[in-house]
């Protein structure tokens, strides 16, 4: 589970967030100044922080700073400041996203599952290659085989198998699924997960792969193995 780090004063923004991410199969942590952030990061490894600007004892800048000294760790700054400047400045020093407030959590959410995919994305080596049990896929040629057998599958199938390989067992909900391989400005109907999910099942029950979309009853779906 990727563990979360929260650097927010504002304590009812960092319950909403917390409990929003939590939903989201996150583990959170949270500080509420830039020395606690900094003391924090230095006693645990985090996935992702999540660094507002405006902070008691040290600002987001300084901990966003200092960070980058030894890590690469994702960083998405949250803050009031809306100028160009604040934001080139965030990203010059190494930031990763900038989201302003007043924001949507669910953006937050989507842009935390985007930056950790790009992430896993970079992580899989130069022949951009991951693989999970008998699936293999090649990000780069787009090429997908399960149990041996070469998958023919349309743009948003493939993202969705490459999200499901990538976070195995995760219970994803519609609206996650929506918003990491549609995109947060996707208005169309949720149902459309439903159709695309049938046809990768198929696809995948077809090439006698061990690994199978499984639908979680009030909850989501998650790609599992099955025996």
């Amino acid at each position: 589970m990727p563990k979360l780090l929260i650097v927010e004063d504002n304590r009812q923004i960092v319950e909403v967030l917390k409990k929003y991410l939590i939903h989201a199969d996150y583990e959170v942590n949270a500080v509420y100044d830039g020395k606690e952030a900094l003391a924090s990061f230095e006693r645990q490894r985090y996935d992702l922080i999540l660094l507002d600007i405006m902070l008691p004892e040290l600002d987001g800048y300084a901990v966003c700073r200092k960070i980058r000294e030894t890590s690469t760790v994702p960083i998405i700054m949250i803050t009031a400041k809306s100028e160009d400047a604040d934001r080139i400045l965030g990203l010059e020093i190494g930031a990763d996203d900038y989201i302003v407030k007043p924001f949507s959590t669910k953006e937050v959410v989507a842009r935390v599952n985007a930056l950790l995919r790009r992430v896993q994305f970079e992580k899989a080596g130069t022949d951009r290659r991951i693989s999970y049990e008998d699936i293999r896929i090649d990000i780069e040629t787009k090429e997908v085989a399960a149990a041996g057998s070469k998958l023919a599958l349309t743009k948003k199938e493939f993202d969705l198998l490459l999200l499901f390989v990538q976070f195995p067992k995760k219970v994803f909900t519609r609206e996650n699924l929506l918003d990491s391989v549609w995109g947060v400005d996707y208005f169309g109907d949720a149902r459309t997960v439903d159709s695309h999910i049938k046809r990768l099942r198929a696809k995948l029950k077809n090439s006698d792969s061990v690994c199978h979309i499984q639908t979680i009853w009030g909850a989501g779906y998650a790609f599992e193995v099955t025996t």
